[in-house]
């Protein structure tokens, strides 16, 4: 049968041992490459606290909008901005996407003052 010949079996073991397992170490073989791959992964957790914040202070803005109260919207937006700011500095999102984020709520917030 074709289901039971060598190649598809060994592809299917190789498919069952090899897939979605977390790396312990870096695959690195020089001491350079292996600190790199350490740094990096310190980074990686870093940026996603940072992402995370970013996403929740936008958030509490569309919150704000959602219940309708143009108060805690204003000032939920206050606290974002430095925050969306923040992660432009520190290379987190595009100053675009920043933009982009920050003039889309602001017209969320003029659109909710006018209703």
């Amino acid at each position: 049968m074709l289901l039971d010949s060598p190649c598809v079996i060994r592809d299917n073991i190789n498919l069952l041992n090899f897939s979605n397992y977390p790396q312990e170490e870096p695959l690195a073989n020089i001491k350079s490459a292996k600190k790199r791959a350490v740094q990096n992964e310190k980074r990686r957790l870093h940026n996603t606290s940072l992402r995370s914040k970013f996403r929740t202070y936008i958030k509490k803005v569309l919150v704000a909008i959602a219940g309708r109260d143009q108060s805690a919207a204003n000032a939920a937006y206050k606290e974002a901005l430095p925050v969306i700011d923040g992660m432009v500095n520190k290379g987190i999102i595009h100053k675009n996407k920043a933009a982009r984020h920050k003039s889309r709520l602001n017209q969320k917030i003029k659109d909710l003052a006018q209703a």
